[in-house]
C-alpha cells in the first residue's frame, strides 16, 4: 500500500486542504499558484449554496473560503472529464458574486472571486497541452484584461511531467506533490520547505486513526470507481455520438453533423453514468455534481429504473 494518501480522493483533498488546522497548507498553495496574491489568513465558508428560490439549483463546492481582504476562493477537485465543465465552473462562480449584494443602497463594488480547479484530466481543445490555464474577462480588441476580479484557473495535472531535478520554484514543488504524492515512498530532497513538514505528516497513512484509515480506503475505492466510470462513459459516448453524427451529417453537412453527433454522444455518456450511480444508491446531489444533469433529469431516470425493477 502507498505510504502517502492520494490527494485526488475526496478524503485526501479535504484532509490536506480543508480543515482549519491545515489552513496554512491551503494558503501556501494558493499564494504560489495565483499570481500577485499574498493571502495572510483565510476563513472556511459553508460549501453548500442554495439558489434564491426553490426552483434554483444548488451547488456544493469541495472547498470555499475567504481571505482577510474579503476575496472569495472556490477550490475544486475534478477526477474525470465532464461535459459542459467550463459552463459549470462559470455557474459556480456566480454564487460568491451574488452573495456580496447588500440590501438597500449599494454601489455594486465587488471583492475578487477565484475559481481554482485541480484536474485529473486534460481539456480536449486548444488548451490540451497546457499545465496551467488562467482565464479572465478580456477586451478582445485591445487584448488586455477588462475585469480583473473574476479569475478561473485550471491545473491539468496529467500534463505536469517535471522530475525532482527539474523543480525550479515552490509552484513547481506544489504541482509535483499533487501529481506524485501517492506514489512517493520517501520525502524528495528538493521538498524541504517548512510547509511540507506539515503536509507529509498529515498525508502519511500510517499516522491515521482507525476511523480515518477506513474513511480513506472507502474514498480511494470510490475515486477509482467514479474515475473509471466517467472516463469510460465519456469515451463510449463520443464513439456512439460519432456514429449517429454520420447520419446527421448526410442531411446538414459533415462538420455540423459530426459536431452534433459528438454532443449527442456526450449526453448519452452522462445519462449512462447517472443510471449506474442510481443503481449504486448514490445521492442525487452527488449525481448532479458529477454528471451535470439537473434534478428533473435524475428524477426521471430514477422513475425509469423503478419501473424496470
Amino acid at each position: 500500500m502507498s505510504r502517502y494518501l492520494n490527494p485526488f480522493t475526496d478524503f485526501g483533498f479535504k484532509k490536506l486542504f480543508g480543515t482549519e488546522q491545515n489552513q496554512e497548507i491551503l494558503i501556501s498553495f494558493l499564494n504560489e499558484i495565483l499570481p500577485d496574491r499574498k493571502i495572510a489568513a483565510i476563513t472556511y465558508r459553508k460549501t453548500e449554496h442554495l439558489g434564491q428560490t426553490d426552483l434554483d439549483r444548488k451547488v456544493i463546492y469541495d472547498l470555499y473560503c475567504e481571505s482577510e481582504k474579503g476575496e472569495k476562493f472556490i477550490v475544486e477537485l475534478q477526477k474525470a472529464k465532464q461535459t459542459f465543465f467550463k459552463d459549470r465552473a462559470l455557474f459556480y462562480s456566480t454564487f460568491p458574486i451574488q452573495e456580496q449584494a447588500l440590501k438597500g443602497d449599494w454601489n455594486y463594488e465587488l471583492k475578487a472571486v477565484y475559481t481554482i480547479a485541480v484536474l485529473d484530466f486534460c481539456f480536449e481543445d486548444e488548451y490540451e497541452e497546457e499545465v496551467k490555464v488562467t482565464v479572465k474577462l478580456m477586451d478582445t480588441d485591445k487584448k488586455a484584461v477588462f475585469y480583473d476580479k473574476l479569475t478561473f484557473m485550471y491545473l491539468q495535472m496529467p500534463n505536469f511531467k517535471k522530475s525532482e531535478a527539474e523543480l525550479e520554484n515552490l509552484e513547481d514543488k506544489w504541482l509535483y506533490l499533487l501529481r506524485n504524492l501517492s506514489e512517493l515512498q520517501n520525502r524528495p530532497l528538493p521538498l524541504q520547505e517548512r510547509i511540507f513538514d506539515r503536509l507529509f505528516n498529515e498525508a502519511e497513512i500510517a499516522q491515521f486513526s482507525p476511523q480515518d484509515r477506513t474513511a480513506y480506503e472507502d474514498s480511494l475505492k470510490y475515486y477509482r470507481d467514479v474515475k473509471n466510470s466517467l472516463d469510460t462513459a465519456f469515451e463510449e459516448g463520443k464513439i456512439e455520438g460519432f456514429e449517429e453524427g454520420k447520419q446527421v451529417g448526410i442531411e446538414e453537412g459533415e462538420q455540423i453533423g459530426l459536431e452534433k453527433g459528438e454532443q449527442i454522444g456526450l449526453e448519452k455518456g452522462k445519462i449512462a453514468l447517472a443510471k449506474k450511480m442510481i443503481v449504486e444508491g448514490l445521492p442525487d446531489t452527488l449525481i448532479e455534481k458529477i454528471t451535470g444533469l439537473n434534478a428533473t433529469q435524475i428524477m426521471n431516470l430514477r422513475l425509469d429504473q423503478e419501473q424496470k425493477n
